[in-house]
């Protein structure tokens, strides 16, 4: 997994001109493509990170334009989604939320793009994308929740050095497994004196141990996302008009009497066990005996298969607008989780394809390196899931990034966050995030520096052609404040 180093490393960088077609008019700018070489403390190199910049001219006397450090997830994942899918300056558009058709793809000047308030910088993680790790280096040494934060803030200060960028407003945007880096890397970059003025979680994951086999809090946080999707596929028995509506009365419900029977256990009375099945039946649309027999705890890979079974398919879990055939198959073993999905099938082919066309082709950039657009199976199965928490003396089993959040909005009272995320994501439950972010126990006066927005759409909200509009305007409001150190809302 380590590439052969035959000489010192050397920082790539290729640099070509382009014009944006915006509807706000013409914008010139700069796209970088290339690499920087991330070394401990020892100067000795540890991975070559691989990065697309994109720098919009500015007149001579005009404000500082901000910089914003973007990255998907995984563990595992390029950062080429959230680039060549929803804000970079060159767009593929999709079928979301149905299966885009194989190429040829269209490419189009993204009237989206986050270009329009601020420079913008892909960073794709060691051993994704074109970024590998060199020499020597162990995986165990950048593979892990602490390691990775570690590579990402040296690759960022780097970044910043090269550029000599040090004085322009800062913003972080983490997308997934993304968000629970940005938690953690604000903390950990403020902390070695780089402010931020806005962070960006989008589809977040900030308290990992949720997940544990035989606690509550996971069936709590699917159960809104439940409720969606089977309002949005015709089978809740509610009389809900709307999702929205669907999605009220499964909060309600899971924060009340679903909670209470989830922790009653075999305690819970039989009249009480009855009314709970009958409800969180109607409201997911799953039959109740099938409820009942799971004692209400059902998971996120169940629910996907049972839902529309009687038809012989099965929901996305990225999207589950998303669905796709599912009749008998040869075989019992697992699949990766990423790429088993229809949501990311529907976009997977459109996305890689016309990215490495323009990587290769507008950018001139090229490699000898294959471009590991998900390389997570390796990644994850070998990936340290501990963390060092600011005020735990000793590393978790696995991380709580709230707490690394909360002490980077305590530190720095005029940082703000946007939580985004879709409520037909079933990996990321939108709820999840709500549950998470009010527990950072922030003082009242700190609480109006975190806004949501929450779409109709999945995973990659910025997928879907009508919700990336919505997106790009509530992202325009939380730029135009947070470089004003205003706190942000998106009422």
């Amino acid at each position: 997994m380590t590439e052969p180093e035959n000489s010192a490393p050397v920082e790539e960088r290729v640099d070509t001109q382009h014009t944006l077609d915006l509807p706000s008019g013409p914008l010139a700018y700069t796209a970088t493509a290339g690499t920087v070489i991330v070394r401990d403390d020892d100067a000795t190199p540890l991975a070559s990170m691989f990065y697309l910049a994109y720098v919009a001219e500015r007149a001579e006397n005009a404000p500082r334009r901000p910089v914003t450090f973007l990255f998907n997830g995984g563990p595992g994942s390029a950062s080429l989604w959230l680039n060549i899918g929803g804000f970079g300056p060159r767009r593929a558009p999709t079928s979301t939320p149905h299966a885009t058709p194989p190429a040829p793809y269209t490419v189009v000047d993204n009237p989206y793009t986050l270009l329009s308030e601020s420079d913008l910088v892909f960073l794709d993680a060691p051993g994704t994308g074109y970024s590998r790790l060199l020499g020597d280096t162990r995986p165990d040494q950048v593979w892990g929740v602490d390691q990775d934060v570690d590579a990402f803030a040296r690759a960022i200060t780097r970044y910043l050095t090269i550029t000599n960028n040090w004085n322009a407003p800062r913003f972080l945007f983490g997308e997934s497994y993304g968000t629970t880096r940005a938690s953690a890397l604000v903390h950990k970059l403020q902390n070695q004196g780089l402010d931020f003025n806005g962070v960006v979680l989008l589809s977040t994951m900030l308290n990992w141990a949720e997940n544990n086999l035989g606690l509550d809090q996971e069936h709590i946080n699917l159960l809104p996302s439940f409720a969606a999707t089977a309002w949005y596929h015709g089978r809740s028995r509610t009389g809900a008009a709307s999702v929205d509506d669907a999605i009220a009365e499964a909060k309600e419900f899971a924060q009340g009497d679903y909670a209470r029977a989830l922790q009653l256990g075999d305690r819970i009375s039989a009249e009480e066990e009855d009314a709970v099945a009958e409800r969180f039946a109607a409201l997911t649309g799953l039959p109740k005996e099938d409820v009942l027999a799971k004692h209400f705890r059902i998971g996120m890979e169940p629910f996907r298969y049972a839902l529309l079974k009687d038809e012989g398919r099965v929901v996305g879990r990225f999207d589950t607008r998303f669905v796709a055939d599912h009749q008998y198959v040869v075989g019992n073993g697992s699949h990766d989780p990423a790429t088993d999905d229809a949501a990311t099938a529907g976009v997977n082919s459109a996305h890689l394809s016309t990215f490495r066309e323009i990587v290769g082709g507008e950018l001139g950039y090229r490699s000898d390196l294959h471009y590991r657009h998900l390389y997570n199976m390796p990644i994850s199965r070998a990936w340290d899931w501990k963390h060092k928490a600011p005020g735990i003396d000793a590393p978790t089993p696995v991380p709580d990034v709230s707490l690394d959040l909360s002490a980077a909005l305590r530190r720095n009272p005029n940082l703000q966050v946007a939580v985004m995320g879709g409520v037909y994501d079933l990996a990321t439950p939108f709820f999840g995030a709500e549950v998470d972010i009010a527990k950072l126990y922030l003082a009242p006066a700190l609480r109006g520096n975190i806004a949501f927005r929450f779409y109709e759409s999945g995973h990659m909200t910025f997928v879907d052609e009508q919700i990336v509009a919505r997106m790009h305007d509530d992202l325009r409001v939380f730029y135009a404040r947070a470089t004003d150190h205003t706190p942000v809302s998106f009422d």
